[in-house]
């Protein structure tokens, strides 16, 4: 954490079911004097189970998970996110668009009690969630998807609703695992993303797979690991990168062009 901050990086994302629902006492004891310093999101919606993890909407669960979350990290979050709300939701249904009404007015309630200072949606596999949108129901801040060359143009065209369903604006999207799991994946071996920069010649494809995920879609943040600073200061650097806007359109005309075999 303090190698992000020598980098500039002072935005801090985890969630309640990380580190086997430890991440939020974890990182209160080896970082409690570091935490203020970071604009600190978490996420809301597993739970500990019998068998392991188990997702639910329940908007007590949800609203006495966003109130623990506080207490754990020692201060109110800066966001909180309903994590992957689609995990618990059945397509088209009528009883899910009044579950994730209800869900999102659990997080707006603790937002107006202080328990955290906005809130917002974070959803792996959105393509469900556009026709559940209830325009009564509350709005978040921010939505965070998958983003970057290897998101199908289902999630691509999701995201995009979602925004104009809620009316959010620039810079509220956020986009999470930019490498589809790992830069070390063959894939990016085989794939030169840097013909996607204006000049890519200066970066590696690492950097440039990472720069050119803020325009798949357009996000105004990427959340990625801190676990190796050097990997974080490279892409910190892909930040001045100038992303081909012509060849990003290509490349989602191509998605558009190939559905069948593209995942969402």
């Amino acid at each position: 954490m303090i190698g992000a901050l020598d980098l500039g990086v002072t935005v801090l994302d985890t969630s309640t079911n990380y580190l086997h629902f430890r991440s939020h006492e974890v990182l209160a004891r080896v970082a409690g004097d570091l935490l203020p310093k970071f604009h600190l999101s978490t996420k809301v919606g597993y739970f500990p189970g019998i068998s392991g993890a188990e997702h639910s909407l329940a908007p007590e669960r949800l609203h006495n998970s966003v109130e623990e979350a506080a207490r754990a990290l020692g201060r109110e979050p800066d966001l909180v996110f309903l994590h992957n709300p689609e995990h618990s939701l059945t397509p088209g249904t009528a009883q899910s668009s009044e579950a994730l009404a209800e869900a999102c007015a659990a997080l707006a309630s603790a937002t107006s009690r202080g328990l955290c200072a906005a809130w917002g949606i974070a959803t792996w596999d959105p393509t469900a969630l556009p026709p559940l949108v209830d325009a009564s129901a509350p709005n978040p801040s921010t939505l965070m998807v998958r983003a970057g060359l290897l998101v199908g143009v289902g999630t691509l065209d999701a995201a995009e609703a979602l925004m104009e369903a809620w009316g959010l604006g620039t810079g509220a999207m956020w986009g999470m695992s930019p490498f589809g799991g790992s830069i070390k994946a063959p894939v990016w071996a085989r794939v030169d993303s840097r013909v996607f920069l204006r000049d890519g010649g200066g970066y590696s494809r690492a950097q440039a797979a990472f720069r050119v995920a803020y325009q798949l879609p357009s996000v105004g943040a990427v959340a990625v690991g801190t676990d190796e600073p050097a990997h974080l200061g490279e892409l910190v650097g892909a930040l001045a990168a100038v992303p081909d806007e012509q060849a990003v359109a290509e490349y989602r005309t191509l998605l558009r062009d190939r559905p069948s075999t593209q995942s969402a």
